[in-house]
């Protein structure tokens, strides 16, 4: 009987943990593979939280986060702890998701060592390598060195082909992000953090927050939070809640302008169940974050993106979601919009999650094993909404 066929999957931040672990599960349930997770530890409380919502077993943990950290501690962190770990493990594929710095040079090790690499959630471009800053680059230069590529929508497959990516090695599977949020929002649980528990009990309309890209900080961000402030004056039925990046560039700001208003809550970073929770109910998200920007539709929840350009342009094109980056008129035009009429809302919730169907990790495994085995596919590629 042959050896088994070594997979090692990388993670480093907590969306890498939860668009990752769903994967994980589904390799693990492959017949001839032998997978193994490595943490960078670019985040390490918030990811922690991750790993324990997921159950998801970690062989080993870098560890590299440091107080202070930049880009260049990052890199030469990764690039030698994961030297070590895949010289002692061998992997026949390292598979890695999105666009962080554990991605690029989890990928670039790889390279290094002559193993080759499956990228989830290959093929999005924003079209401006400095928005957002550093994953536009650093997702870009991962496809250069990734071998199979697993893109979540179509149009993520036509940016690699017109790269000139092998079409043969392209793969449509949507965002594995829609398996993860399935699993989560079919569990029966409580909301733990008492500030989000305390701001749905109220019973107001709940506006959700996340700002925390480098692309944004200073006055982009400032403009942002005072248009945020204004829409909760303006609205005694609305409560805000931000959960509050660390970065200092982000909870000074966050701090200065919010802070004392009495329907403006912010709270630390939300455990995931916490946000899938805060996600269903809230009656509008302001986010620059991709992810949300993937998990909102889920639940019909309409979506303005604080960003001047989106790597996502899917939802902004299917209705559920707004490009109005930080300007102030506009967050508050189109805030004012969702939030006073029925229909506009109504309209933005109804059209069907552009991003997956819940089985994106199943056809990746099942990718995964046939490159590595042999063995015949037993999945087809996704077929997106028209």
């Amino acid at each position: 009987m042959s050896a088994p066929a070594r997979v090692l999957v990388v993670i480093g931040t907590r969306p890498e943990g939860i668009k990752l672990a769903p994967v994980v599960a589904a390799l693990r349930r492959e017949r001839g593979l032998e997978v193994r997770v490595a943490l960078t530890g670019q985040h390490s409380e918030l990811l922690d939280q991750v790993l324990d919502v997921f159950d998801l077993q970690v062989d080993w943990d870098l560890a590299i986060m440091r107080e202070g950290q930049d880009l260049y501690d990052v890199a030469a962190g990764c690039l030698s702890g994961l030297r070590d770990v895949y010289r002692t493990f061998r992997p026949d594929l390292v598979l890695v998701q999105g666009d962080t710095a554990t991605v690029f040079f989890g990928g670039l090790v790889a390279f290094f060592e002559r193993v080759r690499v499956g990228h989830v959630e290959a093929g999005l471009r924003s079209g401006d390598k400095w928005r957002p800053y550093p994953e536009e680059i650093f997702r870009r230069l991962t496809g250069v060195v990734a071998d199979l590529h697993f893109a979540p929508t179509a149009e993520a497959r036509r940016n690699l082909v017109a790269e000139g990516v092998d079409p043969s090695t392209v793969f449509l599977t949507g965002n594995t992000v829609v398996d993860a949020l399935g699993e989560v929002a079919a569990r029966s649980a409580g909301v733990a953090d008492p500030t989000l528990r305390r701001v749905l009990e109220e019973g107001r309309r709940l506006v959700l927050v996340t700002a925390h890209r480098r692309e944004s900080f200073g006055a982009p961000l400032r403009e942002a939070l005072g248009a945020i402030r204004e829409l909760a004056d303006r609205h005694e039925d609305v409560g805000v809640l931000y959960p509050v990046h660390p970065n200092p560039n982000v909870v000074g700001p966050a701090r200065e302008v919010l802070s004392g208003h009495p329907r403006i809550h912010l709270t630390a970073p939300l455990g995931y169940l916490d946000l899938v929770q805060a996600l269903r109910r809230a009656a509008l998200v302001l986010t620059d974050s991709g992810g949300i920007q993937e998990e909102a539709p889920t639940f019909g929840t309409p979506v303005l993106v604080l960003r001047e350009v989106t790597e996502r342009p899917e939802g902004v094109r299917a209705g559920v979601a707004r490009l109005v980056g930080t300007d102030r008129e506009a967050i508050l035009r189109n805030s004012e919009e969702i939030l006073s009429d029925a229909g506009a809302r109504a309209r933005m919730g109804a059209a069907r999650n552009p991003y997956g169907d819940g089985r994106a990790a199943e056809r990746i495994a099942d990718i995964v094993a046939h490159a590595l085995t042999g063995r015949a596919r037993r999945t087809r590629d996704w077929e997106p909404p028209a």
